[in-house]
């Protein structure tokens, strides 16, 4: 028997679904939360124990200070990323890339470049689904200005970067990090937007029109949920995981083997430069959230400025050189100009901000 579907008076469809949760996914969720804690909470006194016990490396030595850092980070951070995408995934079941657009379609500027950051934060994006994006949002009638404050967000301000933040350097990195990102994203879109830069769109874009479609929605139980979680873990987790050994590896050597003073003296407050390098460093590489944070948590510790180590971040993931060669395809060199200009002159400010404050 097919299921029912439910349709709304401006043709979007849905089918029907049990949508309730059963006693035993409520227990077997519960026991898995009691169990991943559990674990959770012995990986420091493990990684001592590895390293100093086990190895009989000196505690304070470059490689006993490394192997610790590492050992101790790579399961923490891989535990808290599988947790993380499994939440998210089932939360991003309510939030498709088709019900994005349809939110943002029609929306005057400011008011819509603050709902297009703010759903960037929870709507599933890579850099390698920047265009398909970009048309869906030219097709459903989205402003420029709005478009853009959605691409800074997405990648930027997303829901691995505030986690990891959260779990690896405390609640008060994490509010720095969303507020200061969202406000880059919305001040971003609304100046691009306000500078009428349509004509600056590949003309092959600027041909699409929006039109009338019947969107077809799929009403998920929570049975369907839960398997988009999972299947969301297998997804991202099984294609970022090297980058985030990687990175782990990065920070466990800046933290064994790079002085305090040296990292201090370079990325520290009084090195005015530093934001500005850290961002021009930070832009033709290639990384994730996942595999940025440790690197970032590393440079902390040595005594590098958090302004200069958020620039250098939000350089990495927002302004990255794959995500500018993609989206060439549907801009013209002179809009991606622009963006690389806005999107950086923010991070500058944020990086020169906090460090003053800071």
């Amino acid at each position: 028997m097919e299921p029912i579907k439910n349709c709304s008076d401006d043709g979007a469809c849905c089918s029907g679904g049990d949508n309730k949760i059963t006693t035993r996914q409520l227990g077997l969720g519960i026991l898995g939360l009691l169990c991943w804690y559990i674990i959770y909470k012995q990986l420091l006194p493990f990684s001592y124990f590895f390293s100093y016990d086990l190895l009989g490396l000196s505690k304070g030595s470059h490689l006993g200070e490394a192997i610790q850092f590492f050992v101790y980070d790579t399961p923490k951070v891989m535990m808290l990323l599988t947790l993380i995408v499994f939440v998210v995934g089932m939360i991003r079941s309510f939030f498709t890339q088709a019900r994005t657009r349809k939110l943002l379609a029609g929306k005057r500027e400011s008011a819509g470049n603050v709902m297009a950051a703010f759903l960037g934060i929870v709507t599933p994006f890579c850099s390698c689904s920047a265009v398909p994006l970009f048309l869906g949002f030219v097709q459903a009638g989205v402003p420029l200005g709005v478009t853009f404050s959605f691409l800074i967000a997405a990648p930027m301000v997303n829901e691995i970067a505030l986690v990891l933040l959260y779990g690896m350097l405390g609640w008060k990195v994490a509010l720095i990090y969303l507020s200061s990102g969202l406000g880059i994203a919305i001040i971003a879109g609304w100046i691009i937007g306000r500078l009428k830069l349509e004509h600056w769109i590949e003309d092959w874009v600027q041909e699409l029109r929006a039109g009338e479609a019947v969107v077809v929605e799929e009403e998920l139980n929570w049975a369907d949920r839960i398997e988009r979680g999972k299947e969301a873990v297998r997804d991202i987790v099984g294609k970022v995981w090297l980058y985030v050994v990687a990175g782990i590896g990065v920070g466990a050597l800046i933290h064994g083997y790079i002085p305090e003073e040296f990292m201090a003296s370079v990325m520290g407050k009084d090195a005015w430069w530093s934001v500005p390098a850290a961002v021009l460093v930070g832009i033709p590489m290639y990384s994730n959230a996942a595999g940025i944070v440790p690197v970032i948590e590393a440079l902390l510790g040595k005594g590098a400025a958090l302004g200069t180590v958020l620039a250098f971040m939000m350089s990495v993931i927002a302004l990255s050189l794959p995500e500018m060669v993609i989206l060439r395809k549907v801009l013209k060199l002179k809009l991606i100009a622009v963006f690389v200009g806005v999107v950086g002159g923010g991070i500058l400010f944020t990086g020169f901000i906090f460090n003053l404050i800071i």
